[in-house]
């Protein structure tokens, strides 16, 4: 199998301020030069960590929606995030992986943030996501679920082969608990044997919640490869897919784990 390039890009959001949002990731990624793969927006990058989806939401053929399909063919790159949705009456923070063929899958967040009131407003999802891209299989995850172990366990699958081999997590995450955010991305890779990013958002959003950032990519053994704290940032990495096999061919702790399923 292939390795595979990623840029992660750290932004200070516009509060609730869709266009402004649309034009900066614009030119982040135009200004990645670059030949990338996958490229990962924060969590609600159209608009911020919102309580406001009356107001900001849109449908699957909406503004943001149709700019990442759009701009996924431009780049020949998926392009991924979440944002505000409304589908059948329910608001949603979905995550959107876009494919450059306009064909995309969805991931709703499962694990809605009470202690902003998050599950007042919005609908929790209750399937995850496995996205494939060169033959890596990437779990989907938003910002909360980050703290649910069990919600991101891999797996060995009847083939003998892991479930997944990369987890990606968009958020909000405020600096006030970035201690937590780098330990659970940390181990979410060691106990997962998989790659982990995470992707953040710097700066203060409306409700003067200021967020560090702290966006990281951490490899199958734990080591850090990239963390950047406070500041805007866009970073490309080339995954190694021959360093994950190698990983888990000399450690094999997956095998040993316990066996459950999600129902």
């Amino acid at each position: 199998m292939s390795d595979l390039t990623v840029s992660l890009i750290q932004a200070n959001l516009h509060w609730e301020d869709k266009a402004a949002n649309l034009a900066m990731f614009d030119a982040k990624i135009d200004g990645i030069k670059e030949r990338t793969e996958v490229i990962i927006l924060p969590e609600m990058f159209s608009t911020g960590f919102s309580m406001q989806p009356e107001r900001l939401a849109e449908t699957m053929d909406g503004q943001a929606v149709t700019w990442m399909k759009q701009k996924a063919k431009e780049k020949n790159a998926i392009i991924m995030g979440s944002l505000i949705i409304e589908e059948g009456g329910q608001y949603l923070n979905r995550l959107i992986w876009m494919q450059p063929n306009g064909v995309y899958g969805t991931y709703d967040k499962r694990h809605l943030f009470a202690f902003a009131d998050e599950h007042n407003h919005y609908t929790p999802g209750d399937k995850r996501l496995i996205a494939q891209v060169k033959g890596w299989k990437i779990n989907l995850a938003v910002c909360y679920d980050l703290r649910f172990p069990v919600w991101a366990r891999n797996v060995i699958n009847g083939d003998g082969a892991p479930e997944y081999d990369l987890l990606i997590n968009v958020a909000n995450w405020p600096e006030r608990r970035n201690v937590h955010w780098k330990t659970l991305l940390h181990a979410r890779a060691i106990e997962n044997q998989c790659y982990v990013i995470g992707v953040n958002r710097v700066g203060n959003d409306g409700n003067n919640i200021y967020h560090s950032g702290d966006s990281s990519l951490i490899d199958p053994l734990g080591e850090i490869v990239y963390r950047k704290e406070h500041d805007e940032d866009v970073f490309t990495y080339t995954l190694s897919r021959q360093h994950l096999d190698e990983v888990r061919g000399r450690l094999p702790f997956l095998k040993d784990a316990d066996k459950f399923m999600i129902l």
